[in-house]
């Protein structure tokens, strides 16, 4: 039999059909569910073990486990999943997947869908006009599933009849052997095709269908291992633009397919003799179960490596951690690193994560007040711009971050607490609240500086000095907020923020009052003189939330919850 070019051609317009309708299948099935199952995806994964069971879900519903390694991504780039809980997702969706190669199958090869395919897009093509935006989404996913399917009867057609051509029947039994580098050498091919196609399911459709045409199965199954290799591309790729934290989500996804294809490629021709054993007590002896056993393989794999690896998972989000560095910078500060969403052990480890994450939150407002220095002594307009967006990302991270650990706390304080832990989450709150209303004023200076810079005003020397020696006190107390939230609070002393704090309300009515005379001075800029006593006064409520950090450190100036919850609507 000859194959040229143009049969080449015809399999990859046919595998394109293919993927096209169920691309449109996946993508209207998650317009209409997506919102639902990004619900799910925030609740249902309190730990790893519901993760896999969401995970597998989700996949399911959706057919598309790019969807929802993709989703997992993002999710753990906002900090709503923890790495622990993203392997438990990434892990169920492995198992999700499989079951586009039971719908080939047991719908592609058992029943003529082609026939039926037509009448479908008759019922979902009117649906498209429809004044509910939810029937047209249902009508593209009952015209999608109908081209899938159109798509696999033309594969099929396309793809060559291997039983038929003894010349590639002998080719393919020169790589037949038990050997451990031709199970590899077809992993890698597994793999390849996966990338090239960008969809595990059409790589396995495909792989099915070359089965049914009379590839061995040893040879297809240690395809499947690798199209699993392959389908973590969308994952890393996903994650490339995305935080430190994503990227090892995307890690933990790889790392457990490549662990598992590794152990599977070793005991394969046994696990396959097993499973072949195990098909025979369902299956006739003139059954053609070929298809069958390719997607019993693909599920078997991938839920016995969910089986021995679940238990391993933090062992795994090490790893990721350690071959995924962080930058430093931002890249780390996206999501809370030690809080949990899980089930804490005690609310006395519990408020250990929060003042570990409280530490992280004042680092973050360090960064954010050295940016603010920058951004008021830069006159480039580019620079301009990338710090200002610099300083309003980070005002957003903290909005999120004070969130999330308000919403830990409520959690804690759920819990039965002693009067000391009690003192110590109200502090907390109170520290929370400050952090956040410190990146509040720097914003808000920020875009004070922005609007100057844009309007071409300009500060006298001595102003731009007095801003500057402010700013550096400021930094100063800043400095010593820092030190004192990584401090325990029985070692943290309020004396030096006391002092520092007095030298800023001094050095700031200093300030007033020369600025006082200068209104009198008819030159004076009085547009220019409003956005300066701005920032003065900015950098004068930051040094108060400043050393309100310190005093709930040692618990004095706590704030009760009534006058938290008013303060937070400020």
């Amino acid at each position: 039999m000859d194959f040229g070019i143009l049969d080449l051609i015809r399999i990859v317009g046919a595998l394109g059909f293919f993927i096209f309708g169920m691309k449109v299948m996946s993508e209207s099935l998650q317009q209409v569910a997506g919102s639902g199952m990004r619900k799910v995806l925030g609740t249902m994964t309190t730990n790893r073990y519901t993760g896999v069971l969401t995970g597998f879900l989700i996949t399911a519903i959706l057919q598309s486990s790019s969807a929802t390694t993709v989703m997992t991504v993002s999710f753990v780039n906002a900090g709503l999943l923890s790495l622990v809980e993203s392997a438990g997702v990434m892990m169920g969706a492995n198992i999700g997947t499989t079951i586009t190669g039971w719908l080939v199958s047991l719908i592609g090869f058992k029943i003529k869908i082609s026939a039926y395919a037509l009448p479908i897009i008759a019922v979902g093509f009117p649906m498209l006009f429809s004044s509910k935006d939810r029937n047209k989404k249902w009508g593209e996913v009952l015209i999608g599933f109908a081209l899938l399917f159109m798509g696999l009867g033309e594969l099929k057609a396309a793809v060559p009849d291997i039983k038929n051509n003894p010349e590639v029947l002998s080719f393919l039994n020169e790589f037949t052997s038990p050997g451990i580098l031709t199970r590899l050498m077809f992993v890698g091919v597994g793999t390849l095709l996966t990338v090239i196609v960008q969809s595990s399911s059409a790589a396995m459709t495909l792989t099915i269908v070359l089965t049914t045409q009379g590839l061995p199965l040893d040879i297809a199954a240690a395809m499947v291992l690798g199209e699993n290799i392959g389908t973590t591309i969308t994952a890393e790729l996903a994650s490339l633009v995305a935080n430190v934290h994503a990227k090892r989500s995307a890690r933990i996804h790889s790392l457990f397919n490549i662990v598992g294809v590794t152990w599977m490629v070793i005991v394969m021709p046994w696990f396959l003799d097993g499973l072949q054993w195990f098909l025979g007590l369902f299956f006739s002896k003139g059954f053609d179960s070929s298809n069958f056993a390719l997607a019993a393989f693909h599920t078997s794999f991938n839920l016995l490596n969910v089986i021995l690896l679940v238990g391993f998972v933090p062992q795994l989000v090490k790893l990721a951690t350690r071959s995924v560095k962080s930058k430093g910078d931002e890249d780390e500060e996206f999501r809370l690193e030690y809080i949990s969403r899980g089930v804490f052990s005690s609310s006395e480890i519990a408020l250990a994560e929060a003042s570990k994450e409280m530490y992280n939150f004042g680092k973050l407002i360090k960064k954010m007040t050295d940016q603010l220095l920058d951004l008021s002594n830069e006159t480039k307009d580019k620079k301009v711009t990338k710090l200002m967006n610099k300083i309003q990302k980070m005002e957003e991270l903290t909005d999120e971050m004070e969130e999330q650990i308000n919403g830990f706390m409520i959690r804690v304080s759920a819990a039965s607490l002693s009067e000391k832990s009690s003192i110590e989450l109200r502090g907390m709150l109170s520290i929370s609240h400050d952090l956040e209303r410190i990146a509040d004023i720097i914003f808000r200076m920020s875009k004070d500086i922005e609007r100057k810079h844009k309007k071409e005003m300009k500060f006298e020397d001595g102003q731009i000095n007095n801003l500057n020696s402010l700013a550096k006190l400021i930094d100063e107390s800043i400095q010593i907020m820092l030190t004192n939230l990584e401090k325990p609070a029985h070692e943290v002393s309020i004396t030096e923020a006391l002092h520092k704090e007095d030298q800023i309300n001094k050095y700031r009515s200093k300030l007033r009052k020369e600025d006082l005379k200068m209104v009198e001075n008819k030159g004076y800029d009085i547009k220019a003189g409003i956005i300066y006593r701005d920032l003065f006064n900015g950098y004068e409520k930051i040094g108060d939330h400043a050393i309100n950090v310190t005093e709930a450190i040692l618990g004095q100036g706590i704030k009760d919850e009534e006058d938290l919850a008013s303060a937070g609507k400020e």
